[in-house]
């Protein structure tokens, strides 16, 4: 009999989860332990972990094989030096947020690209304004698409810049997706690629390669006219540095909706500079069907475990992705 621990803190996921995983595996021992210690002591047979494993419980595992993420990009800090030398396999449930963040990530694409912040500033202020936009009008139909990150949602983001007949040109560390009518490179090749682009789409995670690689050299290698757009992870942009470009004219805005410190902080200059849209990071907050796909994942990966077969999503733990 299997035996899996949720990790605390517990809350109605977690125990609805529990008792999904449960009535669909009855083989299974599902342990829920409220506090860090309870969870030491729990963990010490267990096969699987769900959620964070701190380096003492991880220290008290004696057979545990298996850790599901709750994130596709966890918290800096999850991935620890013993959690990568240990021998355990951790999955995450990448692929569950693919088509909501492309969306968003287009939203952000069209709206740059008409100069909808601009508009928006002027129906605030009650002004009828048809000159507001003050920034150069971008045809998708002969723009280049920069996606930075081809895993799972760049490459539906791929697909969907694809069909408003944008040319899409990438860059990745993993090749895990087909993806047709794009020009794909090595992440070494960035710098060569960044003058070619009229938008900078981020969905890299955040990992010991990528944190801080929006940094002001890469801003400046940028056409004046390009947009920067970052969904993936608020660690991998120097906020200063972008701040810094945006003020001096280098590029022509951007959208984030993650950040190096959340929330963002209400006093910070970029609130207030044009032709920029900040998200509080919510491209998938209340999006119908993630807690179902993520679930999904979960059960499948319990159902693997149980039967000796190889997991799904497997992390590469030194690499944090």
């Amino acid at each position: 009999m299997p035996k899996l621990v949720m990790m605390p803190p517990q809350g109605d996921k977690t125990m609805r989860w529990a008792n999904q995983l449960v009535a669909e595996l009855p083989e299974y021992q599902v342990s829920m332990p409220e506090t860090d210690e309870e969870a030491v002591e729990a963990i010490k047979d267990a096969d699987a972990a769900f959620g964070v494993v701190p380096p003492d419980a991880l220290a008290a595992a004696k057979t545990l094989r298996w850790i599901q993420s709750p994130a596709a990009g966890p918290p800096a800090g999850f991935y620890y030096p013993e959690l990568i030398e240990h021998p355990v396999q951790i999955c995450n449930p990448r692929g569950v947020y693919n088509d909501h963040i492309a969306q968003h990530i287009l939203m952000y694409t069209l709206a740059l690209a008409r100069g909808l912040p601009y508009y928006m500033d002027a129906q605030r202020e009650r002004r009828w304004d048809v000159n507001a936009r003050k920034s150069k009008y971008i045809d998708l139909k002969e723009a280049t698409a920069l996606i930075v990150g081809l895993g799972g949602i760049g490459h539906e983001t791929a697909r969907l810049c694809n069909a408003f007949g944008m040319r899409v040109i990438g860059t990745d560390a993993r090749w895990e997706y087909e993806v047709p009518n794009t020009e794909t490179h090595p992440p070494a090749d960035l710098d060569d690629l960044l003058p070619q682009a009229d938008f900078v789409l981020v969905t890299v995670p955040h990992t010991p390669e990528t944190e801080g690689m929006w940094h002001r050299s890469r801003f400046q290698r940028m056409k004046k006219s390009a947009y920067f757009i970052n969904i993936g992870r608020g660690a991998t942009t120097k906020i200063a540095d972008l701040t810094a470009a945006l003020q001096a004219g280098e590029i022509a805005g951007c959208a984030l909706d993650v950040y190096e410190t959340e929330p963002f902080p209400t006093d910070h200059p970029l609130w207030s500079i044009p032709n920029v849209i900040l998200t509080p990071h919510i491209a998938v907050h209340d999006a119908p069907g993630i807690d179902e796909r993520q679930f999904a994942v979960f059960l499948e990966n319990a159902k693997r475990l149980a039967a000796g077969e190889p997991l799904i999503n497997v992390v590469d733990k030194a690499n944090w992705f």
